[in-house]
């Protein structure tokens, strides 16, 4: 395989490298160790052996010292980077600003939009021939005026503006969240540091400037950054998941398999490795490769690849069977080790490679299908509005071709004229385009532009509260969430650990002990014990500035206990220089079986001792003896440890204390005991003390829970901790209150509830745990994707639960995919949670989700404000539209008139309404839930009330307006008569009557006071002074192009005083009780139950699939890497 990964990479770029390294003057070329880290286990140290001698024989040979390191010359370092490469793999394109374009347009009401316009474009240029004559009759099919006919055009021109706008308002803010997520993912790159050594000194240094020789040290919890071979080990065993699908975890030692690959994670122990490769010539950097080659030859390759396939079918498959083989033996591994995960999680469909590739190309290739719940019903709603659009419109067609037919052959008496058809024709054509104006007032085209802005607007905001949205519609999910489960480390409390309490010779303090209290022997083996038995990389710096706490680096709970030795009066550093890591002789190191971290060290009289720690019910199980007052041992019988765990821990743990158990063992000089036997060595250990560290609950996090609970949210803690503490620090933050019926259980109670006598998991069982279950203790990341699919997938309750999840480690990826909405820690959260997560909190903060559900909340009723003012202008507009027409054949309102109202208002409201900041009083209310219409009944309420009030006013105006004002009819004016006074009122007041319904529109629950927090919303006040200003400049200066005529003072005072008489009888709708009004329906629900495809429910039964890839994307790499260079090799085998 090695062979064919290498040609795939260019060969001009190693001819050239070639010739460098023979310049660069080092002993390994970079093909050498290319083929040098594809090789694993025996071969790898076999050709260490034969070419090398050993790891310190490869050192020598790119000139750098296995202790020591490089010397940190900056003309070493470059030069190394020249010949070996960078550390970085440069991302994949970002979309251009012109795909994303593309992908805007595919919204189904900007499609109608454009079809409406084009139709309206195309009809205002069609002008047929032949003059009226008296023969055809000379029908007036509405006063129009030059100006009229000459802004034809306008309308058209205009829709197809504002679908433009839309688009490229939707296209940009894709493209800048994009790049504010590249931003966000550099500056995270730049963030991450790894630990090399250079001039002796250990320095942190960014992942990227890592080069070849460079001495790394590595610890639990890594993700490797390049490749490497191991020169010194503790106990290493890693995760190669991600690259050879192998679920076991690889025992690595210097005289076993010392290669250590990029993008694999350490699980257990420590060590020191050279680097080897780096960047795209590091085993993971090769696959990178190949995958972003293959994007680009993809295209040029799919059509061939199509009669290569079935080609492959007749006889390809000889030739790849053995190539097949090494893959297909990785699979099937992986599929047994597998099969114990499968009750959770089917295992990934990798081995059907092919069918994983086409839903991958399907998945990649189409616009994102899944639309978030808002999406799906605003797109409904547009649809409906559409169809009923169309019938009125259709209708008002009809009526004017069926009045103009009576009119003229009927009452007139004429006779159809072959030379009159061209006129006939016009008039009809004119009727068209009547309808087709009556279609585009319907149709609400500020309602994607309104959703956009919302959307955008949040985000940016959400921001500056600490939340960092990487999928748009996450923002408005949130704010339906039902559910919250939440981490306790690091999100409820900061994650600052301290020691508080101690037992030591058996006495309990409650706090700090001092020094002189305790016996010189057990305080020396207290020091000893922690200092030495914890990773050398944790350590307590002091305080950057005065007055601050010291800096805790490395694992919180080894801070913790460091910092207990500094209060001590003690310090760590010196034990440490006296026994250097290097001189440790065997270490356990800490992982979530074992739950324990052990040491062993020689004595200077050729005995070993070995320092154990670990949690203190594990531990003590595991001690025979403990240490007295006066230092002396004194046996420790299981009585004795019941009365322990009563009295000490179970009062600790009540406090919400984390209780560690620190011990010792001392093996005598004689024979060495079997070091692999690691019941046998940890146990009959000698209690040193027990210590209680506190994990403080961050300070607003119990009034962020308070502001949930009252908000119907129930948040739940999800925690690897022992019951107890879990349970006080719960209620610490309010999770769980005195007095109320809850369920705290521990991850193997929970499952005992859930499953049934086979071991398979029961929705019955789960949905009789989960309504009541508070805190989850000792879970497992199985449990939390458990429990997050069972609220999930329950159907008691009216409603479908919408679950928020927050997680940091990289186990926690599957919870994140399944839920709702996936919350990542930025700070402490690992890659691959981030990589699942929908929102990434940068403060790692409970509080910040509270501010992502006001957010959420805020959107939903941002847009039901819109859509009520929008519908109100629709209804009427229409109706005016079409009586008028019907009626005196002409609508009041004109085209260019109806183009201001419809487009710049709408556009305006909508950027006036969907930018109104979130309030507290959103978190008053229960969620709205998933089937919850977007036009509540109370909303429908003011939408008709309103129409009824606007249409009362206009219709007054359009028969008795001449009579009132004293003025000149405009009905039935002559053709080119120059506008009239009478439809410039009408005109006038319906724009009035909308600003006054904007303010209006602020509230859709009925409010009364509808002015509440207008002016913390300096964009609303602008736009509605703003849209005032270009009204008046529209009447009294707009003339024929907008066929208006200046009014008066009186007449504009009239217009005004009817305006504002929309907030008074807004009052009067207010006080109608909705519930009265029975006829009242709600619209805009969710899709249906049955409206749901066959290809959500598809992607429904991928969804574990996804969270499993999301764990495994690396090995779906790696075998889509070897799938890729086996289609290459029987491409190449076909042209030959």
């Amino acid at each position: 395989m090695g062979d064919v990964a290498n040609s795939s990479v260019g060969h001009h770029a190693k001819n050239q490298q070639h010739g460098a390294n023979r310049a660069g003057g080092f002993g390994c070329t970079l093909p050498e160790l290319r083929s040098l880290m594809e090789l694993r286990g025996a071969e790898a140290l076999q050709k260490i052996q034969e070419t090398y001698g050993d790891v310190s024989g490869l050192c020598k040979r790119l000139k750098t010292s296995p202790t020591e390191g490089l010397s940190d010359n900056v003309t070493d370092l470059e030069k190394r980077r020249q010949i070996y490469g960078q550390n970085f793999i440069p991302p994949k394109k970002p979309k251009t600003f012109l795909q994303l374009v593309w992908e805007a347009l595919q919204d189904v009401t900007l499609i109608i939009l454009e079809i409406a316009a084009i139709i309206s474009l195309g009809l205002s240029f069609y002008a047929p021939p032949g003059e009226q004559s008296d023969a055809c009759g000379n029908v007036s099919a509405g006063a129009e005026d030059e100006g009229e006919a000459e802004a034809g055009w306008i309308e058209g021109a205009a829709i197809l503006l504002s679908v433009i706008c839309v688009v490229l308002v939707t296209a940009f803010n894709d493209w800048s969240k994009e790049k504010q997520f590249r931003g966000l993912q550099s500056r995270i790159e730049q963030e991450q540091k790894f630990q090399v050594i250079r001039k002796g000194q250990v320095i942190q240094v960014p992942v990227a400037e890592l080069v070849v020789g460079d001495i790394a040290q590595i610890k639990y919890g890594d993700l490797l950054p390049a490749d490497g071979v191991l020169i010194q080990g503790n106990d290493l065993k890693i995760d190669e998941s991600s690259l050879t699908g192998e679920s076991d975890h690889v025992r690595k030692a210097v005289d076993k398999d010392p290669m250590l690959l990029s993008g694999t994670h350490v699980m257990e122990g420590s060590g020191r490795m050279v680097v080897t490769a780096v960047g795209v010539n590091s085993q993971t950097g090769i696959i990178f490769t190949l995958l972003g080659a293959s994007g680009e030859e993809e295209e040029k390759k799919e059509k061939k690849d199509e009669d290569i396939e079935a080609q492959r079918g007749a006889h390809g498959h000889k030739t790849s069977k053995q190539q097949d083989g090494a893959v297909e033996n990785n699979q099937n591994k992986a599929k047994k080790q597998d099969g114990a995960v499968a009750m959770e999680m089917q295992p990934l469909k990798s081995a059907e490679g092919g069918e994983m590739e086409e839903r991958e190309k399907k998945k990649a290739n189409g616009p994102k299908k899944e639309k978030s719940v808002l999406q799906g019903k605003l797109t409904k709603l547009a649809v409906q509005i559409g169809k009923a659009g169309l019938v009125m419109s259709a209708f008002t067609v009809v009526i004017l071709v069926i009045y103009f037919v009576i009119h003229n052959f009927v009452i007139g008496g004429r006779t159809w004229l072959s030379n009159c058809t061209p006129v006939y024709v016009q008039y009809f054509v004119k009727f068209f385009i009547i309808g087709v104006t009556v279609l585009v007032v319907a149709v609400p085209e500020g309602l994607p532009l309104a959703v956009t802005i919302s959307l955008a607007y949040s985000v940016k905001k959400m921001m500056k509260d600490n939340n960092l949205v990487r999928h748009l519609d996450a923002c408005e999910t949130m704010g339906n969430a039902t559910a919250i489960c939440s981490d306790k480390t690091g999100t409820l409390t900061t994650n600052r650990m301290t020691v508080v309490q101690s037992y030591v010779g058996d006495t309990h303090y409650k706090e700090i002990p001092d020094p002189n209290n305790l016996n010189p022997k057990i305080l020396d083996l207290l020091v000893h014990a922690i200092s030495i038995n914890s990773a050398y990389t944790t350590k307590v710096l002091p305080p950057e500035k005065e007055g601050a706490l010291p800096r805790q680096v490395g694992n919180k709970t080894e801070c913790a206990l460091l910092g207990f030795v500094l209060d001590l009066k003690q310090d760590f550093q010196p034990v440490r220089d006296q026994i250097p890591e290097q001189k440790l002789y065997k270490v356990y190191t800490f992982n979530s079986v074992r739950k324990s971290m052990s040491t062993v060290i020689c004595m200077p009289d050729g005995g070993f001792r070995l320092f154990s720690k670990g949690a203190s019910e594990i531990l003590l199980k595991k001690c025979t003896n403990i240490l007295n007052n006066n230092g002396e041992l004194r046996s420790f019988r299981p009585r004795d440890r019941d009365e322990m765990v009563k009295k000490i821990i179970e009062p600790m743990a009540c406090d919400g204390l984390r209780t560690i158990c620190i011990a010792y063992r001392d093996f005598s000089a004689g024979q060495e005991p079997e070091w692999d036997n690691e019941n046998e060595i940890v146990g009959e250990l000698t209690c040193i003390a027990v210590v209680g560290i506190e994990d403080p609950v961050r300070p607003e996090v119990p009034e962020a829970i308070r502001k949930c609970q009252r908000a119907g949210i129930t948040v739940r803690m999800v925690t690897g901790d022992n019951i107890n503490t879990a349970r006080a620090i719960a209620a610490k933050c309010g999770i769980i209150q005195p007095g109320e019926d809850f369920l705290c259980l521990e991850g193997k109670e929970f499952n005992r509830r859930i499953r049934n006598e086979k071991g398979e998991i029961e929705q019955d069982r789960l949905d009789k745990v989960w309504p009541k279950l508070r805190v989850l203790a000792r879970s497992s990341p199985t449990d939390k994707h458990t429990l997050v699919k069972g609220i999930i997938d329950s159907t008691i309750g009216e409603q479908r639960q919408v679950v928020a999840v927050t997680g940091d480690g990289t186990n926690d990826g599957p919870a994140l995919k399944k839920a709702d909405v996936g919350f990542a820690m930025g700070i402490a959260g690992t890659d691959v949670a981030k990589e699942a997560s929908d929102i990434i909190l940068t403060d790692d903060n409970f509080s910040s989700i509270v501010k992502a559900v006001m957010w959420g909340r805020n959107v939903y009723d941002s847009i039901s404000k819109f859509l009520q003012f929008q519908l109100t202008v629709n209804v009427v507009a229409v109706i005016v539209a079409f009586t008028g027409a019907c009626i005196t054949q002409d609508s009041p309102l004109k085209a260019v008139q109806m183009l201001w109202v419809n487009l710049i208002m709408d556009t305006f409201a909508s950027l006036a309404l969907a930018t109104e900041p979130p309030t507290e009083s959103l978190l008053l209310r229960k969620p709205y839930g998933r089937d919850k219409p977007l036009i509540s009944r109370t909303m429908m309420k003011n939408i008709l009330g309103h129409a009824i009030y606007q249409l009362t006013v206009i219709f007054t105006l359009l028969f008795a307006g001449e009579v009132m004002f004293d003025i000149d009819s405009g009905r039935n004016a002559p053709l080119h008569s120059p506008p009239s006074e009478h439809y410039t009122i009408i005109f006038n007041t319906f724009v009035l009557m909308q600003l006054c319904n904007e303010i209006n529109a602020r509230k859709i629950h009925g409010e009364r006071n509808v002015f509440e927090g207008i002016f913390s919303n300096p964009i609303f006040c602008s736009i509605v002074l703003g849209t005032f200003g270009i009204q008046i400049v529209i009447v009294q200066f707009g003339g024929k192009p907008f066929s208006c005529a200046p009014l008066t003072i009186e007449q504009w005072l009239w217009c005004l005083f009817i305006g504002i008489g929309e907030l008074v009888w807004g009052q009067v709708i207010a006080t109608i009780p909705t519930s009265q009004l029975k006829f009242l329906k709600e619209a805009g629900h969710g899709p249906g139950k049955d409206e749901i495809t066959d290809e959500e429910m598809a992607e429904d039964e991928e969804e574990i699939d996804h969270a499993e890839r999301e764990l495994r994307r690396g090995q779906i790499l790696w075998f889509r890497g070897l799938n890729r260079i086996q289609t290459q090799g029987i491409f190449s085998w076909l042209i030959k």
